[in-house]
């Protein structure tokens, strides 16, 4: 949260003017480190838009973006041979560390067995059985993204309902999926700011309520014309909400009873274990969809529904008019995803695996809060199994527009360069950190270690 008086300014309790300085001073000491970088990407990339291939690797608030050399397991390596713990790990991309060697291995032996051709492998065979284990539901389709499989399974909920409208929650991240790019601001439905190109009045079709407000969601469902509710079972792509006791049960409940289909979106909550938050906590989603990590690495994403979902779609499309389904990319479902795939739901998404990221992210939990109550700071920290977050502001949040005011931009900024500079890569765009199998003891009291020496900066 922001604070001033008529003297001085504060973010997140701390002078602004420190915050500059420390900004100064770090983006020094970081371009000094990386003369190779600098030279070649400092005044951008030749031929990309923006200098960059894709927009986002020039909102880290490094200088300039950092030249990748090689990556192993939980460590970075820039063309300038500065070394990194990865707590960023592709912002879940890589939770399961860089390039597990049962992942490099598939792809490997794929290569040189064709990498698309529209049709299944063997590996194929065994992908389906795993997802009905490990996520509890009984049918599945391959995707590319998660926005992906979020716009597909938002197509079948519209098919099934014959209805136009979805409910989001202020806050929501789905990728990007066009009609969850809604916020509330001043207690309106907008849409979300800074959107490029959007010509559409997207709170048209979406619906948006706080997340953990009960009584907003079930008057947004009572008259019993929203399709679905996508949501994660926690916000994580603002500054993480946790879902207060009996939300869940409620949102199930209220769904149910307005004929409302449920989608729960576990890309960033996979972190919670290897049936992700869904079968920890026994949630009973009627659509489910995960990306990122599911195949290591290798862009892919998964989306399942129930038998009755399965089974009215079905109905469905033997009544509808017959063409394309808008459903679907030509290198989706291809037999490199299902290399990967199998390679990472068999041998590298564990119950072992995930007991040693949890236990790790316990203790980087506990050593980031000891930080904040020695240096008295007006901060806290979250977390949702293997992904923590420290966050500066009073907390814990409840929902997305308590998480908008909690962003500090310009104090995170500073504390990532900061990070950077002694030896740990968190993610940029909030301070969330990742716990993979391959993130040693060592790695997470570097991790802690900086983080005391960077507040000890800020409020020295």
């Amino acid at each position: 949260m922001q604070a001033s008086d008529s003297t001085t300014r504060s973010i997140g309790g701390i002078d602004v003017a420190r915050i500059a300085e420390l900004r100064e001073t770090e983006a020094r000491t970081f371009r000094k480190a990386r003369p190779k970088s600098e030279a070649k990407v400092g005044n951008g990339m030749a031929g990309f838009l923006g200098g960059v291939p894709m927009h986002w690797m020039t909102d880290w608030p490094t200088p300039f973006p950092i030249l990748v050399d090689g990556a192993k397991g939980a460590t970075i390596t820039d063309i300038d041979g500065n070394r990194l713990d990865d707590f960023c790990l592709g912002d879940t991309g890589s939770m399961l560390g860089h390039s597990p060697a049962p992942v490099a291995r598939a792809i490997r032996r794929q290569a040189a067995r064709g990498l698309t051709y529209m049709l299944p492998s063997e590996d194929a065979l065994a992908i389906g059985p795993l997802l009905q284990q490990r996520f509890g539901l009984p049918y599945w389709q391959i995707a590319t993204t998660a926005t992906d499989a979020n716009r597909f399974a938002l197509r079948v909920a519209r098919a099934v309902t014959g209805r136009e409208k979805i409910l989001v929650f202020n806050g929501c991240y789905h990728g990007s999926v066009d009609e969850t790019m809604v916020r509330l601001i001043d207690g309106k439905p907008v849409n979300r700011p800074g959107l490029a190109g959007e010509f559409r009045d997207l709170t048209r079709a979406t619906r948006i309520v706080e997340f953990n407000d009960i009584a907003a969601l079930e008057a947004a469902l009572g008259e019993r014309d929203v399709a679905c509710v996508i949501t994660e079972p926690v916000l994580t792509n603002s500054c993480m909400v946790l879902p207060e006791p009996g939300f869940h049960d409620a949102l199930r409940r209220l769904t149910r009873a307005a004929g409302t289909l449920l989608l729960i979106d576990e890309t960033h909550t996979i972190s919670t274990g290897p049936g992700g938050y869904t079968r920890k906590y026994g949630l009973e989603p009627d659509l489910f969809v995960l990306g990122k990590p599911v195949a290591g690495g290798v862009p892919a994403s998964i989306w399942g529904m129930s038998e009755e979902v399965a089974a009215r779609y079905g109905a469905y499309n033997r009544t509808k008019e017959p063409g394309y389904s808008g459903m679907g990319t030509t290198l989706s479902a291809n037999p490199l995803q299902f290399a990967a795939m199998h390679a990472t739901l068999e041998e590298v998404m564990t119950e072992e695996a995930y007991a040693h990221m949890d236990r790790l992210a316990r203790r980087l939990d506990a050593g980031l809060t000891a930080v904040i109550d020695r240096y008295k700071l007006p901060w806290h920290v979250a977390r949702v199994g293997a992904r923590v977050e420290f966050i500066c502001a009073p907390g814990p949040l409840k929902n997305g527009g308590e998480a908008e005011k909690a962003h500090t931009p310009e104090l995170e900024a500073a504390i990532h360069v900061a990070l950077v500079n002694r030896g740990v890569l968190i993610a940029p765009f909030h301070n969330m950190m990742l716990i993979s199998p391959a993130t040693t003891a060592a790695q997470v009291s570097r991790l802690i270690t900086a983080f005391g020496a960077v507040a000890a900066r800020l409020t020295a």
